[in-house]
């Protein structure tokens, strides 16, 4: 599929071919590489992207059978869709067990991303992981999707024209009840969630569109407890860092439930966890992130 392309198909199994597509980057030297934003109408690239693609780059310069385990990242600046994203990877360390890379993000010549990532070996050890907690099966929940489509008059144009495209990944809020009514909640929320057809058999791929679906609810769920929505005027939200911790194998074309919790909101900051469980209720990555949570003057725009 040419890259110029993405974004003009309409199933879900083409939506998902398009973000491996995107996630397939043009190396351009050694540890030099180029990734692509879908030409969506977004004003900004959207922070799970380039998670994605920072991770993608940092695998492709790990030579031995080694598996992601741990990435930090802080996002710097929004990064411009019209324009490519330069990921240039610095190979810090290959011990006897771990390997280290820094990826940084570049666009107009500053740094927009940057991005820690550790490696290692398989090895066996002690083994021990939270429950997951009892909820209902996907199949009885109505998708993001459906959802959304329900609120359309309800939200501003950018997010209409984005909710009535076909998604990579397939969203299936437990509770939607937040969605319905404004009260303030206890900020946690859980969300089934895969990849909207079939991936190829690559588990690095698979942890590249997690950590790309990681960044969808997360910062989100901080709004729950001001009765507030993302498409919100008054509220301004960006991701500031963000973490993945990859314990166990799993699909990300197979259902994960992604069980969020925000325990803190101060200084225009809201703190947000998250864990993936498989369907058998496996824990299989863990998540956090931090990100400005701004009240925002609807006369005038904040900077």
């Amino acid at each position: 599929m040419s890259r110029d392309m993405l974004g003009d198909r309409t199933d879900g199994q083409g939506a998902l071919d398009e973000l491996v597509g995107l996630l397939d980057l043009e190396p351009l030297e050694v540890n030099l590489f180029r990734g692509v934003s879908p030409q969506v109408g977004r004003q900004r690239v959207f922070g799970g992207q380039v998670l994605g693609q920072a991770l993608v780059a940092a695998v492709r310069t790990v030579d031995e059978p080694r598996t992601a385990h741990s990435l930090h990242a802080y996002f710097l600046l929004g990064g411009d869709p019209d324009i490519p994203i330069l990921y240039e990877v610095e190979r810090t360390r290959d011990g006897g067990s771990f390997s280290t890379r820094r990826v940084k993000a570049i666009q107009h010549g500053r740094v927009i991303f940057t991005m820690s990532v550790s490696f290692q070996r398989h090895e066996d050890g002690y083994e021990h992981a939270l429950d997951m907690p009892d909820v209902p099966p996907p199949e009885a929940l109505p998708s993001a999707s459906e959802l959304m489509g329900k609120l359309i008059e309800t939200l501003p144009d950018n997010m209409k024209s984005y909710w009535k495209r076909a998604q990579p990944v397939d969203l299936r809020p437990v509770d939607v009840s937040r969605y319905l009514a404004r009260e303030p909640q206890p900020p946690q929320q859980s969300i089934w969630l895969k990849a909207n057809g079939t991936l190829p058999d690559d588990p690095s791929l698979h942890q590249c569109v997690l950590a790309y679906a990681s960044d969808f609810t997360l910062l989100d769920t901080a709004l729950i407890a001001h009765g507030k929505l993302l498409f919100d005027e008054d509220v301004q939200l960006a991701s500031l860092d963000h973490a993945l911790w990859l314990h166990r194998p799993f699909r990300a074309d197979e259902w994960l439930l992604y069980v969020q919790d925000s325990p803190s909101a101060s200084g225009a900051r809201g703190f947000c966890r998250g864990s993936f469980f498989t369907r058998d209720g496996r824990l299989v990555a863990s998540a956090a992130q931090e990100g400005l949570i701004r009240k925002r003057q609807t006369d005038f725009v904040v900077k």
